[in-house]
């Protein structure tokens, strides 16, 4: 699939460094927490993973702040690494149909939903085969920085990761089927029939009885029986967990996404490759 990732860039002369590193950097940008992923050129070797957690909303400037101390500790500048990518996972987003998407018209999308501000910048990107344009909001002090420390290098929101990879999956399915990706406080919900995108929401929790709520909303909204509706939860979630039991109660045909069709790496420490999902399909 075409996706229309966006880019900061520089002259070639002004980049990074000129000769390889063979490594790649990949951040994840919440309001729960930063993941930073030092891998290989291929993205099969995990070198390096990290992430810092907020009990907190983090202003931008913290997030920035902590960047900047993560980058600093492990020595990484423009001459460690050839490729940098940010991914940015919250819920200052909109999709609207590519047929009838206006880019001067970018912010008209986002004002319902969010707050927006004289200095925000807007960003899209196009989703060919669904058509389906994602807007949202970067923050522009982090892309400055990112810009600033390492010349070019690439941005997108969470959603666009997250409907392209299970576009394979579902395009040719005539079941209804949800899919919903576990943050540490959000989760994201993903409903799709005959090919089409019936709904794509995030949804902030605090606790397993506010996430079911949040699951159990969406399959009545869109007229989905939980005791036979194909449920798929993946990322941070585990069958052993609190979040996890208690959804089964409710939603019968509840299993992990199988991610063996993906050939996603795997990272240190963690139970199952469904975990860390957006950072491993940024490779």
């Amino acid at each position: 699939m075409e996706t229309g990732r966006n880019f900061m860039t520089q002259p070639t002369s002004n980049s990074n460094n000129n000769t390889p590193t063979g490594k790649r950097l990949s951040v994840q940008v919440s309001l729960s927490g930063l993941s930073f992923l030092v891998s290989n050129d291929r993205g099969r070797e995990v070198l390096l993973y990290d992430t810092k957690t907020y009990t907190t909303s983090p202003t931008p400037e913290d997030l920035l702040s902590d960047i900047e101390s993560f980058l600093k500790s492990n020595n990484l500048s423009k001459h460690d690494v050839d490729d940098v990518c940010v991914i940015y996972a919250t819920n200052m987003y909109a999709l609207v149909p590519t047929s009838l998407f206006e880019p001067e018209k970018a912010s008209e999308y986002l004002k319902f939903n969010n707050k927006i501000l004289a200095t925000d910048y807007i960003a899209y990107e196009a989703l060919s085969d669904q058509d389906i344009t994602v807007v949202y909001i970067p923050y522009v002090n982090v892309n400055n920085y990112f810009f600033d420390t390492f010349g070019s290098f690439s941005y997108f929101h969470s959603t666009t990761l997250l409907l392209d990879a299970l576009w394979p999956i579902v395009r040719f399915s005539s079941q209804a089927e949800v899919y919903i990706h576990v943050q540490k406080e959000a989760l994201d919900c993903i409903a799709m029939k005959n090919g089409s995108l019936q709904l794509c929401n995030t949804f902030p929790y605090k606790s397993p009885e506010d996430f079911v709520y949040y699951v159990l909303f969406l399959l009545e909204q869109l007229s989905l029986d939980p005791n036979t509706v194909k449920v798929r939860v993946f990322g941070s979630i585990s069958e052993t967990s609190d979040t996890y039991t208690l959804l089964y109660r409710y939603v019968n045909n509840l299993k992990l996404l199988d991610t063996s069709r993906f050939s996603l790496p795997k990272f240190p420490s963690e139970e199952s490759p469904h975990q860390n999902f957006l950072l491993k399909t940024s490779l």
